[in-house]
């Protein structure tokens, strides 16, 4: 046997433990999965997915402060646009953030409750398409959205007045219908 190898340790229970529960709340971010599922960080997106979270166990067990859930959003959020050229504005980031926190407070302790939630949330998620229910901004929209001409966004209180329609009033069957959203719906002919 050859002693002059360093022995290494393996890490304590409750690091395995928040390990376990930050890669299943990473696997449950809606936002996330669905960067890593349209590719949005390149074909390794799966790797940068747990790539984050070593770097958010490490946040927690390398510093002589515990991170607080404003600082893990605020990594979640950059690397959200670094890797994945998303900006996050939906509030999801601070959600997942807390959770993390939450995550650590209890592994810490040893219990496994929030852990084991998460871990059979992310089993139920394996292998389905996430489908975007939470506002996900890529950068380019976001270019997009914020090309104004320099106005304000503040109402100054003129705004038009909404047309309200008369009851009695039914739309002209040949006049397009048009929605809230300022869009024409499309009917089709029928049968005559």
């Amino acid at each position: 046997m050859n002693q002059d190898l360093p022995r290494t340790t393996a890490p304590p229970p409750s690091s395995v433990l928040f390990a376990r529960g930050v890669i299943a709340r990473l696997a449950i971010w809606t936002t996330l999965r669905i960067a890593v599922q349209e590719n949005w960080g390149g074909p390794d997106a799966a790797a940068k997915r747990t790539w984050l979270a070593s770097e958010i166990v490490d946040a927690f067990e390398d510093q002589a402060s515990i991170p607080d859930d404003q600082y893990i959003e605020e990594l979640l959020l950059q690397v959200m646009v670094d890797e994945f050229e998303a900006v996050v504005e939906d509030g999801s980031g601070e959600s997942v953030a807390k959770d993390i926190v939450r995550l650590w407070e209890e592994s810490s302790v040893g219990k496994q409750d929030l852990v084991i939630k998460f871990e059979e949330l992310a089993e139920k998620a394996k292998g389905k398409k996430a489908n975007a229910q939470e506002k996900v901004v890529s950068e380019d929209e976001e270019d997009w959205e914020d090309d104004d001409d320099g106005e304000d966004d503040e109402s100054d209180g003129d705004e038009a007045p909404q047309l309200i329609e008369h009851p009695a009033s039914r739309p002209n069957p040949r006049e397009p219908e048009v929605d809230e959203d300022g869009f024409t719906k499309v009917k089709g002919k029928g049968r005559r």
